[in-house]
């Protein structure tokens, strides 16, 4: 967060500098210092908007040259923003054509990043079967290939010895106790010792001192976890065996990839280490569970390991074939993920003007489909033949701001929110006349409890605003809804059974951005209240961010005018405006 917000800041500071070179060209008849007086031109820094002056001269706080206020900028609702030349090499704006799908990079398909895995359930433990002390290690070191039957130690086990010395006493008196010594024979076997073993004991054979251990599984060891002179017990771990014929293929796949995969396609992977090789794969699983701090998920393929040309730990990179089955290759536009400012279901790119004497960019609203590579699908907002802007897109948007002009984080409404509403039917109920003052002294005391969840999502402090929300869940308690009658009362227990919903979700939750999303919800079912009802005491606003909810956009209520956006935090403080303005009472 803190470098995104360092990101936008540094865009801002570039953006106010190329404001400095900002030409409204032959169509805006900018003027000049040689204007008559009677024009009344307001002169104003291009670094600080706020200096105001009616003849030309320096800035008194960075001592640049004053520039004339273009006046239409503030009043209409202009999406073209003209530069120098000047300007666009300060900005190193770079431009491309749109492209359509079916070209080269489309055709590339889904890359995916990844490594190999061991197949977890080719990974075996190699135990002991009996007390003892190593004497002696055949394989002593990791890496090494064992094959199954194989010796790989000696263990001298006093117990077995004993037990050796109880089958030839037993066998002494079969004819007398004959169950005796199958007991004696049972308990060697449960030692692994052969039937021929067993059988050369009760001749009269040598007891052995030493016994073997032998490997029960063919692989590679991954890992020893003893030494020479160690003492173990039964059941105990000697090493680690992996059968590396079959390994897995992990890749790392975003939310937004999730559904172009699915299990039993084929993905084709190389890996720098062999890079004349291409290796086959089928997705075998997908993980179900997302990870929240790379916003990823873990996509498994198994693949044969032919000739043992891949390790574990090996960096790959997959490439799926399959083309999205929305894809035209006539009617789908696409565009570099570098030219979209903002990535949701409404984005913003800049588009070059064709045929303007001085370089000139579009402010427009496109609306994204599917990520294909390193490019965009673009289902509306762009035609073929456009050029949009791939590098400089962000210095541009800082500048059409510094002017007050449509941009990414300053969308002029053609539309002002209160002439919208006027027009609108009122569907909030007036119950302000008949409410008791009791009630809505008790409502402001929840809405202040309220403000501690708004501040703690401004500053983005998740574990705060779960213990606001707490406390404004037990403020809920304290609101003696008896005080109010009828469809007050009924209309007061719907909006109290949402809001419980989703302060209990805010509570719960530690994810800052689940918390945010449950925080706009909250905040409709809080302002139909205050609507309604009304509070005790007070100034209150509603304030709207367009940007919150994917674009969807989201109020909340604040006691002051300055907007600190609890839906963004640092990323997008002060983005948004006062759209209602509640003090009667």
């Amino acid at each position: 967060m803190k470098k995104s917000t360092a990101f936008i800041v540094l865009a801002l500071i570039l953006g106010f500098a190329l404001g400095f070179f900002l030409s409204s060209g032959q169509k805006t008849g900018q003027k000049t210092a040689q204007s008559s007086p009677d024009s009344e031109t307001i002169w104003t820094c291009s670094m600080h908007p706020q200096i105001r002056q009616p003849e030309p001269g320096q800035c008194p706080i960075c001592g640049m040259d004053l520039i004339p206020l273009d006046k239409t900028a503030a009043n209409d609702n202009k999406i073209r923003l003209e530069m120098s030349p000047e300007a666009v090499k300060i900005a190193q704006i770079q431009t491309s054509p749109v492209r359509t799908a079916g070209s080269t990079e489309e055709q590339e398909g889904l890359k995916l990043d990844g490594k190999i895995s061991i197949d977890e359930r080719r990974l075996s433990t190699q135990t002991s079967h009996l007390n003892g002390r190593i004497e002696k290690l055949f394989v002593s070191f990791t890496g090494e290939y064992v094959r199954r039957g194989q010796r790989l130690a000696e263990i001298y086990a006093p117990d077995l010895i004993s037990a050796q010395r109880e089958l030839q006493e037993a066998k002494r008196l079969a004819q007398e106790q004959p169950e005796l010594l199958e007991a004696a024979r049972n308990k060697l076997r449960y030692w692994k010792l052969s039937e021929k073993q067993i059988s050369s004991l009760e001749n009269g054979g040598d007891i052995l001192e030493r016994f073997p251990i032998y490997a029960d599984h063919s692989g590679v060891i991954t890992k020893r976890m003893v030494a020479v002179g160690d003492y173990i017990k039964t059941g105990e771990a000697l090493y680690e065996v992996a059968d590396l014929s079959r390994l897995w293929v992990v890749f790392d796949a975003y939310e937004s990839d999730l559904p172009k995969l699915k299990i039993g396609q084929s993905i084709t992977f190389t890996t720098p280490a062999l890079p004349d090789q291409t290796f086959s794969a089928k997705i075998s699983y997908i993980d179900p569970v997302v990870n929240p701090q790379t916003r990823s998920t873990a996509v498994r393929a198994e693949v044969v390991n032919t000739g043992q040309l891949l390790k574990p730990e090996m960096l790959v990179q997959g490439k799926l074939q399959a083309k999205p089955a929305s894809l035209s290759a006539k009617q789908n536009l696409l565009v570099p993920k570098t030219a979209v400012l903002w990535t949701g279901p409404r984005s913003v790119v800049y588009v070059q003007v064709a045929d303007e004497p001085a370089p000139a960019f579009e402010f427009r609203e496109v609306r994204l489909g599917e990520r294909i590579g390193d490019m965009y699908e673009i289902k509306d907002g762009l035609q073929p033949g456009d050029r949009v802007v791939t590098y400089g897109a962000f210095a541009i948007d800082a500048a059409a701001q510094l002017n007050n002009q449509s941009s990414m984080m300053n969308r002029l409404l053609t539309e002002s929110r209160a002439e919208k509403k006027s027009t609108e039917k009122q569907t909030t109920p007036n119950y302000k006349d008949s409410t008791p003052e009791a009630f809505k002294k008790q409502l402001t005391n929840s809405s202040k409890i309220y403000l501690k969840i708004k501040d703690a999502l401004v500053n983005g402090k998740a574990a705060q605003a779960s213990a606001a929300a707490q406390t404004f869940l037990q403020s809920l308690e304290q609101i003696d809804m008896e005080l109010l009658k009828g469809k007050a009362h009924m209309f007061w227990m719907e909006l109290l059974k949402g809001a419980k919903k989703q302060a209990q979700s805010i509570n719960q939750s530690s994810d800052l951005e689940a918390q945010r999303k449950a925080f706009a919800f909250l905040s409709a079912h809080w302002i139909e209240a205050i609507r309604a009802f009304r509070l005790a005491d007070g100034v209150w606003y509603i304030e709207h961010c367009p940007m919150a909810l994917d674009n969807q956009g989201a109020d909340w209520l604040s006691q002051e005018e300055k907007i600190r956006n609890p839906y963004f935090g640092d990323a997008m403080l002060t983005c948004g405006n006062i759209v209602e303005k509640i003090e009667d009472q």
